[in-house]
């Protein structure tokens, strides 16, 4: 079952932070955005059942596999943006959706509407990913 996100509301930085009806606004956000991802994995795999057929030319064989390769490398980031929606849900059900996991500040709301699945600040996320890099091997 879909819900209709309200279009009207958008969470304000001068209310309480994650109040019911913040929580609700991501809550929506994020079930009608994991709803569409699996409508689209469904769609994938009918498809390639359908189209499985017997390509005579090579290059064409060649071409179809390709495309289903890179089909089915799509539907893998998918699976795991599922998999990180159900986390963020699971965090709204627990209270800690929207607190930053390093600083335990709240996350921006500008940060949440964009990516609703975030789990660090956006100073915590770049800390984050400087320090990856540095201990990146290149």
């Amino acid at each position: 079952m879909t819900t209709v996100l309200d279009t009207a509301y958008r969470p304000s930085e001068d209310e309480e932070f994650m109040n019911d009806r913040q929580q609700e606004y991501f809550r929506t956000k994020l079930k009608d955005w994991r709803a569409s991802l699996l409508a689209e994995g469904r769609e994938t795999i009918e498809g390639m059942q359908e189209g499985t057929r017997n390509i005579p030319d090579v290059a064409d064989r060649a071409s179809e596999e390709t495309d289903r390769a890179l089909e089915l490398r799509t539907r893998d980031r998918q699976r795991k943006l599922v998999a990180k929606i159900d986390s963020a849900l699971r965090r709204l059900d627990d209270g800690t959706y929207g607190w930053c996991e390093a600083s335990g500040e709240p996350i921006s709301l500008k940060r949440l509407d964009a990516r609703p699945i975030a789990t660090l600040s956006l100073e915590a996320q770049e800390r984050h990913e400087r320090k990856e890099k540095v201990h990146r091997d290149d």
